[in-house]
């Protein structure tokens, strides 16, 4: 059992945590919820030896402990998987698993195949089939997550620490690793699970800690509470309906796409239309092909299509060209391709429209301190505009992209998993965002795994199976159920 007693810390004047309890017993499901900001990463990060308290206690079966870094917890038995992946694209697949930790033979020569033997028992544990030549950086987004889960079974935990840990997974990639994490903790490892996902945390959780504000509000068993409650401790208040209305009535075509296809991603041609004012969802399977049919067509990934924005042809080879015609892209990898970690929040809001901020060739500092301050307020960004992205919390920096292509004033907005890693007040507000950008006639092309979002907030529904369109959902036919039938390869009768 480890005891976490009335953890302070501080960064300057910013108090992130102000006398946290949490603990954790052999052989528990611990999850630890609470919105972007509250302080779990920060208390993880103090448990894992990459930051020390200010005061406040850690206990291991009573005896104090400290760790200097997180190798040192690693080797007493303690994992931390973290949101943001700590993948080497450059390495192959097995050099990332033994990174540091390689298996040696007589004088210190390496032994690949014990290494090969470790690496395919853990693989075949967790039902993924990965070539251990291949280089991680080819890999999904979903598959480098669950490399990164196997790094952590590599070990012997005690403990495994695991921050939005299916963010990226199928379904069946998720049902895989739970029946992993379940079984592991029939034979003693105990996890402290951090999610935004409600169905997940009462599926697999024994327990619930909720944090706000750097504080523990609530600790009780999984069966003794609701939702409704967890929310409420959460957010301080009662929340009100996920999903905000939308009152949207099909207008003119704004952006039409014909023949959109790729030999590289194996996309058949791809047809359809969005409205103004339309938020237009992608559903599909990971790997059917969602996130590159936009690539494809923003410019980032070579190959054929033909486009037309408000009713005129249009040539687009490369983003900058989509970006001047009115698309802006907001991709579901904000660490690499959405931000610049170290700038700070002002110049990430303000860098793809330095033309919009200019006089005479010069920069008006003056107006863009005036932006900056307007969209930290208005999308509730928990930082100051001189604040760098890197210390922002994975949902405030969701928040900073967002902000920073809302600033370019785009025709046809499109989001790659808008909110993946956020916490439900910090979705809503996005949601709300999305709306009253679509009442001021943009329009959104949005991607999302999670099924509810995507029924929740689409006005229309794309359907990829295989690398092309299955069907198109609207009103009433919007359903999970036929939006997985569509995804599966099943037909629909529902489709328009």
């Amino acid at each position: 059992m480890i005891n976490m007693n009335q953890i302070y810390k501080s960064f300057g004047q910013n108090n992130v945590l102000s006398g946290v309890d949490f603990e954790i017993n052999d052989a528990e499901i611990h999850a630890l919820m609470g919105e972007n900001g509250a302080g779990k990463s920060t208390l993880m990060k103090i448990l894992t030896g990459v930051y020390k308290a200010d005061s406040g206690s850690v206990l291991e079966d009573g005896k104090p402990i400290h760790f200097k870094n997180t190798m040192d917890a690693e080797q007493n038995g303690i994992s931390f998987i973290q949101q943001e992946l700590n993948i080497w694209p450059n390495l192959t697949v097995l050099e990332n698993l033994f990174l540091g930790k390689e298996e040696t033979k007589f004088l210190g020569v390496v032994d690949n195949k014990k290494m090969k033997q470790r690496a395919l028992s853990v693989f075949k544990k967790l039902n993924i089939d990965i070539d251990l030549n291949r280089m991680a950086g080819t890999l999904s987004v979903g598959m480098q997550q669950m490399l990164e889960i196997s790094k952590a079974l590599m070990e012997k935990p005690k403990i495994i620490i695991m921050d939005e840990p299916t963010a990226a997974l199928t379904n069946n990639e998720i049902a895989t690793l739970f029946e992993q994490i379940n079984r592991l903790k029939n034979e003693g490892v105990s996890f402290i699970y951090i999610s935004h996902r409600m169905e997940e945390i009462f599926s697999i959780s024994d327990r619930i800690t909720v944090m706000r504000d750097g504080q523990s509000i609530l600790t009780t068993k999984t069966k003794d509470t609701t939702h409704a409650e967890v929310v409420k401790s959460m957010i301080g208040r009662d929340l009100d309906n996920q999903y905000p209305d939308r009152h949207y009535h099909q207008e003119d075509i704004v952006l039409s796409v014909e023949d959109l296809s790729s030999v590289e991603h194996q996309l058949k041609p791809i047809h359809f239309d969005l409205h103004k004012g339309e938020i237009l969802g992608f559903s599909g399977l990971m790997g059917a092909g969602r996130s590159e049919i936009m690539r494809v067509l923003f410019g980032l990934d070579k190959g054929n299509k033909t486009v037309k924005l408000n009713d005129k042809q249009i040539q687009i080879q490369n983003p900058n060209q989509s970006i001047s015609q009115g698309l802006a892209f907001i991709t579901e990898n904000r660490k690499e391709e959405g931000l610049v970690l170290q700038d700070s929040i002002l110049e990430n809001i303000t860098l793809p429209a330095l033309k919009s901020f200019s006089k005479t060739g010069f920069l008006t500092k003056s107006t863009m301190a005036q932006y900056s301050d307007q969209m930290i307020a208005r999308m509730n960004i928990k930082g100051k505009k001189e604040d760098a992205c890197v210390n922002l919390s994975g949902g405030n920096q969701q928040k900073v992209v967002l902000a920073k292509w809302i600033a370019t004033a785009p025709h046809v907005l499109i989001l790659d998993e808008p909110t993946r890693g956020i916490d439900v007040g910090a979705k809503r507000e996005i949601y709300q965002l999305m709306n009253e950008l679509t009442d001021r006639g943009m329009s959104i092309i949005m991607i999302s795994s999670e099924l509810p979002e995507i029924i929740g907030m689409s006005d229309r529904v794309a359907v990829i199976h295989e690398g092309k369109i299955t069907g198109i959902l609207e009103g009433a036919s919007i359903s999970e159920e036929h939006i997985m039938t569509l995804a599966t390869g099943g037909e629909n009768n529902e489709t328009v």
